[in-house]
C-alpha cells in the first residue's frame, strides 16, 4: 500500500480540504482528510457536515490506500518537506510520509467513520464560466449578513441558467446585485450560506478550469471542476423580492469620479469617530456636492467634490462602511449616485456598467 506523488500536487489538495474540515472535538473524524487511492489517482475528502470537498490528485498507487488523518497535521508535514517527490504508505494503521531525508508517522483515525459525500441529484447541470461565477459572488458577498438569525439574509442568492448568472446579497441595510448575461432566472436558484459562499470563492480562485458545472436540489449545491468537487448545504428559504425596493426613478442624481468619492470617504473615516457617519449634501442648482463628518474627539470636515448634478436638493446621512464597501466592485471610473429623497435608499451604479447595482439605506437622523 504505497502512494507516490509530488509535494505540490498533494499539498494543494490537502489545503483545499483542510479549510472545510470541522472543529468539533466530539467528532474527531471531521477534522481529518480521508485519502482514498487506487491506480493512477488519489481522492482527498473533507467535510464539516454542512459542506464538503473532494480533490483528485494524480499519483502512482501500489495496491490501495484508505486512511483518514488530521488535516492540519498532514498539511504542516507536507509544508515542511523540501524535496518535491514524496511517498505515502500505510504502516500498522498509521500514515507514513517519506521524502528525501525525512520520515513522519501520523496517527490515523478509523476511516470507516468518515461521513460519505453525496452530490445533488437534480439531474441537469449547468456549465458556467469559472471566472464569471467567481466575480459575480465576489461582487456581492460582502453585503450578506454575518448572522444566520435570518438565514435568507445570511446567504448569497445565486441563479444560473442558459447564458445568465445573477448573484444578490443583502443584510436589510444594503443590497448588492451583479448580473452577467441576460439576467433571466435560470434552472439553478439557491441560497448559499455566506461562510460556504466564501469557501467556494477560495476554491474557484485556486482551480484553473475555464468552466465549472453547477447542479442543485432542495438541500444542497454541487460545484464541480476537473479534479475538484465542492458540495454545500443550501438554505431552505425564500430570498426577499428585492426588485420591489430598488427605486425606478430618482429625485436627485450626482455623477462623480469614483476615486474622488473613495478619497473623501477615507478622510471622513478619520473625522467621524466611532459612529462612522458621513453626511452627503447635494445642491444641484448651486452645483454643490459635499461630504461632512464630525466627532467630538477629532474635529470636523466638509469637503466638496466635482460632480454633475440634477434634481432636488438633499441632505442625507450614511454609514461610511456601507458606502465604501461597494466601490471595489465597480469597474467604471465614474459612478452615479441616485437619491430618492430623505429617508429613502441611495442607489450606486457605474456609469459604463449597468450590470452591478448597489442599494444602501440612510441613517435615521
Amino acid at each position: 500500500m504505497k502512494l507516490s506523488t509530488t509535494k505540490e500536487k498533494i499539498l494543494n489538495g490537502v489545503l483545499l480540504a483542510e479549510r472545510v474540515t470541522g472543529k468539533k472535538e466530539t467528532l474527531p473524524t471531521l477534522s481529518c482528510v480521508l485519502i482514498e487511492a487506487r491506480g493512477k489517482s488519489a481522492t482527498l475528502r473533507a467535510t464539516n457536515l454542512e459542506a464538503g470537498v473532494e480533490v483528485d490528485v494524480p499519483c502512482e498507487v501500489e495496491g490501495k490506500v484508505d486512511i483518514a488523518v488530521p488535516a492540519a497535521i498532514l498539511s504542516q508535514t507536507l509544508r515542511s518537506i523540501g524535496s518535491e517527490k514524496l511517498t505515502l504508505t500505510v504502516d500498522e494503521g498509521n500514515l507514513v510520509v517519506e521524502s528525501r531525508g525525512t520520515k513522519t508517522i501520523i496517527k490515523a483515525v478509523p476511516h470507516e467513520e468518515f461521513p460519505t459525500l453525496s452530490a445533488s441529484r437534480s439531474g441537469k447541470g449547468y456549465s458556467v464560466s469559472r471566472e464569471e461565477l467567481l466575480r459575480c459572488i465576489q461582487m456581492v458577498s460582502y453585503a450578506a449578513s454575518p448572522s444566520m438569525i435570518r438565514p435568507e439574509l445570511g446567504s448569497v442568492y445565486v441563479s444560473v441558467g442558459g447564458k445568465s448568472i445573477v448573484c444578490v446579497a443583502t443584510d436589510s441595510f444594503r443590497l448588492a446585485e451583479k448580473v452577467i448575461g441576460s439576467g433571466e432566472k435560470g434552472g439553478v436558484e439557491v441560497l448559499i450560506p455566506l461562510k460556504h459562499a466564501l469557501e467556494l470563492l477560495h476554491i474557484l480562485e485556486r482551480i484553473s478550469d475555464e468552466t465549472v458545472e453547477l447542479s442543485a436540489d432542495e438541500s444542497q449545491l454541487t460545484v464541480s471542476a476537473e479534479g475538484v468537487r465542492y458540495i454545500s448545504r443550501v438554505v431552505d428559504g425564500t430570498f426577499p423580492n428585492y426588485k420591489e425596493i430598488i427605486p425606478k426613478g430618482f429625485s436627485t442624481e450626482a455623477t462623480i469620479l469614483k476615486n474622488d468619492f473613495i478619497e473623501v470617504l477615507k478622510k471622513a473615516r478619520v473625522f467621524s469617530g466611532n459612529d462612522q457617519h458621513v453626511g452627503l449634501h447635494v445642491y444641484a442648482k448651486r452645483k454643490i456636492f459635499s461630504a461632512t463628518a464630525r466627532s467630538a474627539d477629532v474635529g470636523e470636515m466638509s469637503d466638496s467634490i466635482d460632480a454633475a448634478l440634477s434634481g432636488e436638493d438633499i441632505d442625507i446621512n450614511f454609514h461610511i462602511g456601507y458606502l465604501a464597501d461597494c466601490l471595489s466592485s465597480i469597474g467604471s471610473d465614474s459612478i452615479i449616485l441616485g437619491f430618492s429623497g430623505a429617508g429613502k435608499p441611495l442607489v450606486i451604479r457605474g456609469v459604463s456598467d449597468s450590470s452591478f447595482t448597489y442599494l444602501v439605506m440612510p441613517l435615521n437622523r
